[in-house]
């Protein structure tokens, strides 16, 4: 209920141009970090989807709620907590993106979901042989057109070459403090590196962070990352990996990037994906 009423309210508030997404992070991090259950969450997460559309649905239609789920049951909308249909007329309710890694979650965001958020990691590889069919599976499954794919790829930026070597210790720490996760260790193994992810969990565990990041090499790097020399080669490379996979594009940097160079290679992989 919460989410429906934060993403109706964003949809209002920004005229049609919102876009609700939603990712289930891994059961360490919502036991131990947010001290919330955890159960699962592929099928949680497609009883969930279902709930805020039967939400939105009433609220746009004025029809009863009656949404009876496995994990969520919604039969309860006074007129006093309904918002106005007239809120989002013209544009309706949000879209649904949903972020995944995993086949299972990946195949519930092709049954259901408007859009699929990739992860900064996956290169093209388990892109292509991982997520797309995962993907594709789900839609046909559902009898529903394929949702639209969005990756956030990892690029090293800087105006000279400190900058940028600044940039690629920062997207090292980054693969290693995400590869130590055993949920992504297929996508290292898909770029040959199988072995790293349990190397560097048991580090991970022991709380040794730079002697992760000593383990994650400069080949893993360029193949999960795309270093930006110039704008027109950086442009070309980002078009020429990710293209003929996803719909739409973002930048992962992490680490402080001039937004000035960001925007021009935005604008430049804008022009040669034309």
């Amino acid at each position: 209920m919460l989410l429906a009423t934060i993403g109706w309210d964003l949809q209002a508030y920004s005229k049609g141009r919102f876009v609700l997404g939603l990712g289930t992070q891994i059961k360490p991090h919502i036991t131990r970090r947010y001290s919330m259950p955890w159960s699962r969450p592929a099928d949680r997460t497609r009883d969930m989807i279902a709930a805020i559309r039967a939400i939105w649905d009433s609220w746009e239609t004025g029809g009863r709620l009656d949404h009876r789920g496995e994990f969520y049951q919604h039969t309860l909308m006074p007129p006093l907590f309904r918002p106005a249909a007239a809120e989002v007329d013209g544009f309706g309710p949000p879209p649904i993106w949903l972020a995944g890694v995993g086949p299972r979650m990946t195949r519930v965001a092709g049954e259901v979901a408007d859009g699929f958020l990739s992860h900064p990691l996956c290169p093209p590889r388990f892109l292509r042989e991982t997520t797309l069919p995962a993907l594709t599976a789900g839609a046909e499954s559902s009898d529903r057109p394929m949702p639209s794919v969005h990756h956030s790829a990892m690029v090293i930026v800087g105006h000279d070459d400190a900058e940028r070597a600044r940039a690629r210790d920062a997207v090292r720490k980054q693969i290693a403090f995400y590869g130590s996760t055993p949920a992504y260790h297929p996508v290292l193994a898909s770029v040959g590196y199988g072995d790293l992810g349990p190397r560097l969990h048991g580090l991970s565990r022991g709380g040794d962070w730079s002697g992760m990041t000593r383990l994650v090499d400069d080949a893993l790097v360029d193949a999960v990352a795309v270093t930006v020399d110039d704008i027109a080669s950086g442009s070309a490379e980002l078009v020429s990996r990710y293209g003929p996979l996803v719909d739409r594009l973002g930048f992962n940097t992490p680490y402080t990037a001039d937004p000035a160079l960001l925007a021009g290679l935005a604008a430049a992989v804008r022009a040669a994906g034309a």
